[in-house]
């Protein structure tokens, strides 16, 4: 066995993180472990990367009993763990936060970076992508950064190799790479965790799998041996029910909001769309096709070229964000991490930030009893999953921080939202939550604006569908000729006309 835990236990507080975990991994298996957020898969993580200490319990190595005192040691070992959240250098280039390690622990005066960019260049070729390896990390985009992330992780020389959602900002093409170089590595006898809330990924390239449920581990076993519903089922202890709610029935037809040839300098080119009450509208397109960039144009957060905005028939200025913000107009970044929450902040002064005049006492400062209540309002109407509101958001799974970015953006009272990403890295049953939100908003006549990689949940959860090709609209569809093969084609630019 190349791995081996029994009884890991961790607690924070009166938190119990892991109770008792027993898992195995043996040499070139690729065994998925899933749960819901907050189940203790990246507690779990760092324990085998050194990063927490277990409270109780054995890690064994090939058979011997180990203690990983921090990440370097695990390192040593041959363990290797790519975060679900991006943690590189901005600030260094593309070469050396692949060799970050080897780079700090050089004795050498000098180091040759010219040979370490043709290094790092061999690597990130075998991942399918053309990164300039001088660049630096902060110039790229998400899906790059990720990349870059797992570049990182194969420059090592590792026996373990742990993948915490690794294709989440990644486009197909990229997956499929990454999911080749998986199975390379899995022949060539090293062990592979995948963590993923994806089943069709966990189903189509994982041969065995663990279930994680409250800090204990509820199932085990081979892929072939049980379903993504079973899977399911087992992750949320309950029946799901529906996955994504029913349909708008009836749809306005006088704009909530309606934008006319907006541009910028760079990606958006004379995009008009509309968004109507009482439905939700998907923006879905290859990743890079400027589904984020028109987004951020119309919210103000990037400077607009060219083009009107209008709610209720009415212009509005919407030049910057708060300008936007002021007429409602509020957006949910992707990027949760650097641009969603305050990771040190607690949770209600989170959610409270964009809208601080709400939770204002009669002094112009903060009235704490207001700011509780609000946070204990809108988590409960997400089903925020906190030991209390007073608690700093990095104390959170991701999931759950997804879910104070989404209550910081409500606690504007907005009349129309663009959720960029909204549901990324978040498991199926907080998906479902969410989802669930969502169309309560568009009841409640909000507009809602859905921006999603996963056609799935286009499909599932939009009531119509814009496709973005070239930072341009390529075609429009209604639910019910909205299917994967009719997106691909509009995006890949095979067809540009629009479908009723």
């Amino acid at each position: 066995m190349l791995l081996e835990l029994r009884g890991i236990k961790k607690s924070f507080g009166a938190t119990h993180a892991l109770a008792g975990i027993d898992f195995s991994l043996e040499k070139g298996q690729i065994h998925a472990v899933c749960g819901e957020n907050g189940a203790g898969k990246s507690t779990l993580m760092k324990v085998i990367d050194g990063i927490l200490q277990p409270d109780a319990g054995q890690l064994l190595m090939e058979g011997s009993p180990i203690r990983i005192k921090d990440p370097g040691h695990a390192a040593e070992l041959g363990i290797s763990l790519v975060h679900q959240e991006i943690s590189l250098c901005g600030c260094a280039t593309v070469a050396e936060n692949i060799f970050m390690c080897e780079v700090n622990q050089s004795k050498r005066l000098l180091m040759d970076y010219a040979a370490l960019q043709v290094r790092a260049q061999q690597i990130i070729q075998r991942l399918g992508k053309d990164i300039d390896t001088a660049t630096l990390v902060e110039n790229l985009s998400l899906s790059n950064q990720q990349l870059v992330e797992i570049a990182k992780a194969l420059a090592l020389d590792c026996k373990i190799l742990i993948l915490d959602e690794p294709t989440a900002a990644l486009t197909e093409v990229e997956s499929e790479s990454l999911f080749k170089i998986l199975h390379e590595l899995a022949n060539a006898g090293i062990g592979i965790i995948y963590i993923s809330h994806r089943m069709a990924e966990i189903f189509e390239h994982c041969s065995h799998v663990t279930v994680l449920r409250d800090g204990a581990s509820v199932f085990t076993g081979k892929i072939q041996d049980t379903t993504a519903d079973e899977l399911i089922k087992k992750m949320v202890g309950r029946e799901l029910g529906a996955y994504y709610p029913e349909k708008s029935q009836t749809i306005g037809t006088r704009p909530l909001l309606e934008v006319t040839s907006i541009s910028d300098a760079d990606r958006v080119h004379a995009v008009s769309l509309q968004i109507m009450p009482g439905e939700i509208l998907g923006i879905a397109g290859l990743m890079g096709a400027g589904r984020s960039e028109i987004a951020k144009v119309i919210c103000g957060i990037t400077p607009q070229c060219g083009g009107t905005v209008t709610m209720n028939g009415a212009p509005v200025d919407t030049r910057t964000y708060q300008k936007a913000l002021a007429h409602g107009i509020a957006y949910l970044s992707e990027d949760r991490k650097s641009e969603g929450v305050f990771l040190e902040l607690p949770i209600q002064s989170n959610i409270a930030s964009m809208a601080l005049a709400r939770v204002q006492s009669k002094f112009f400062t903060v009235d704490p009893a207001k700011e509780t209540e609000q946070a204990q309002r809108l988590g409960q109407k997400l089903k925020l999953k906190a030991s209390s509101v007073a608690a700093n958001a990095d104390s959170l799974s991701g999931g759950n921080q997804q879910k104070v970015a989404i209550a910081k953006l409500l606690a504007t009272n907005p009349k129309i939202v663009f959720m960029d990403e909204p549901t990324r890295g978040v498991d199926v049953g907080a998906k479902a939550e969410i989802h669930q939100v969502l169309r309560q908003l568009c009841n409640e006549g909000v507009g809602v604006v859905v921006i999603s990689s996963e056609l799935p949940e286009i499909i599932g959860l939009c009531d119509r569908t814009i496709v973005i090709r070239n930072g341009s609209v390529a075609g429009e569809l209604r639910a019910e000729a909205t299917t994967e093969e009719s997106i691909l084609r509009m995006a890949s630019g095979l067809k540009q006309e629009s479908e009723q």
